[in-house]
């Protein structure tokens, strides 16, 4: 395969002088290195945030569907992740209600699942995101219910009995026969959320090597469905969740996605294994509502749009999961809803993430892709349909102008702008040549993006 290689300018667009020699090459593009495959970006809506958004107009549902997960005018999302439930029945707002909320009398007592047709909200979106072209469907269970846990709470950590295992199992197994009957298939299925941290809500303790011995309990009860493991609360800490499973035969040969959390650490690096990686949860800190792009807040867009670049180049991620699309208050979701105004906002937060979700599409390989100045922040890819993705994200304060970007003379190039401004604008193209804009993520694509 052909090696491209491209030259940036590093001054200025103003100062650019036509006359003068060039410099160095700035970014360089190597179409023959191969690194991941793309399986997708996503948000979840777990903890019925659902239900705030159908308190909405359908003209307003619509409207955040569409930025959701339309390739046309929204993100083009195409990961969606559900919680499984394991609160009481009759629980309120915030709490998942189980699809066994009742002890049927033990782990060998046949079971009485109970099922809706809603699960928590979740069911509507699922059915929507589907019509928008969804395939990827993550169901997540938080925790167990409190009778299958040695705390009798689905709540407050614990750790699932010995003798719950098999059961536990065939209830997560059962909650995907449910979406199967409304029509959607579940492709992934995590056990486990944040093992090893304990929280006020739902939530469950494994260790490792816990972990990797359920795994060899629910996989061969999972046939037909990929199992994802371990949704550690950092980065980091996902590293030794990974390195149990792969230790073990036979947790490894169940085990498709290895998946962490960004909260307690970043993504610095990938994961110890071969198989397919996703940041599967993160939004930022803060304690206010903030649609800036670039306000050194750390929950700006730009933060979001820095976090998603280190995931994919840094930690060869296959999947990126953005935690909530929408919530009320000050939240740092995507969007905000306030229900009783029947009205939402948006956060520069939604078009960092759709900056790269809108036109890196499932099944596209990163390719080799670097800068010499360390203000640009580069990544490359090749879709399934044949057109090219760059994403280069200007953290200096200059602009800087790209002549020369790769691709053959007749093949189509645009531009799109996020910053403070604008929000996947066009931006201009003159021949082969793009400015990026300081402090700005542009997205390149070269070809007939489908």
């Amino acid at each position: 395969m052909l090696r491209a290689v491209v030259a940036v300018g590093l001054l200025g667009f103003a100062a650019v002088n036509p006359a003068r020699p060039a410099g160095p090459p700035g970014i360089t593009v190597r179409e023959h290195v191969r690194h991941q495959e793309i399986d997708g970006f996503g948000l979840s809506q777990a903890f019925r945030r659902n239900e705030l958004l159908r308190a909405l107009s359908e003209e307003r549902q619509r409207e955040i569907l569409d930025l959701w997960f339309d390739r046309g005018t929204g993100a083009g999302l195409s990961i969606l992740r559900l919680g499984i439930g394991s609160s009481p029945a009759g629980s309120p707002y915030d709490h998942m209600v189980s699809i066994q909320p009742e002890d049927p009398g033990g782990p060998d007592a046949p079971p009485r699942y109970t099922w809706d047709g809603e699960d928590n909200s979740q069911v509507w979106v699922a059915k929507e995101a589907q019509r928008y072209g969804v395939r990827r469907f993550f169901a997540d269970a938080w925790s167990a219910p409190g009778y299958m846990k040695d705390n009798g709470d689905d709540k407050n950590g614990g750790t699932l009995k010995p003798e719950w295992r098999e059961a536990y199992a065939r209830y997560l197994v059962r909650y995907t026969k449910f979406y199967a009957r409304e029509g959607i298939r579940i492709t992934d299925l995590g056990f486990t959320n944040e093992p090893d941290y304990t929280a006020p809500y739902a939530s469950m303790r494994f260790t490792p090597q816990q972990a990797a011995e359920f795994v060899k309990v629910l996989g061969p009860i999972a046939r037909g469905v990929k199992i994802a493991c371990c949704d550690s609360f950092g980065w980091t800490e996902s590293k030794a969740y990974t390195a149990a499973i792969e230790a073990d035969p036979e947790a490894r040969r169940w085990v498709r996605t290895h998946t962490g959390h960004t909260y307690a650490s970043p993504v610095d690096g990938p994961l110890p294994t071969k198989r397919k990686t996703w940041m599967s949860e993160w939004n930022p800190g803060g304690d206010t509502w903030n649609e800036n792009w670039d306000d050194g807040s750390g929950y700006d867009g730009l933060t979001v749009a820095r976090a998603v670049h280190d995931a994919l180049t840094l930690g060869g991620v296959s999947g990126y999961v953005y935690w909530f699309g929408a919530s009320r208050g000050a939240t740092r979701a995507l969007m905000q809803i306030d229900e009783t105004a029947g009205t939402y906002r948006v956060s520069k937060r939604l078009w960092a993430l759709a900056a790269y979700s809108r036109f890196i599409r499932p099944g596209a390989i990163r390719i080799g892709a670097e800068a010499a100045d360390p203000a640009l922040k580069v990544s490359a890819f090749r879709n399934p349909d044949g057109s090219k993705v760059i994403e280069v994200l200007n953290t200096g304060a200059e602009a800087v102008t790209w002549r020369g970007v790769p691709g053959r003379a007749t093949s189509r190039l645009t531009a799109y702008l996020t910053d403070g401004a604008h929000s996947l604008a066009p931006a201009p193209v003159a021949g082969r040549a793009v400015t990026l804009q300081p402090r700005a993520l542009t997205t390149i694509v070269i070809g007939d993006h489908r």
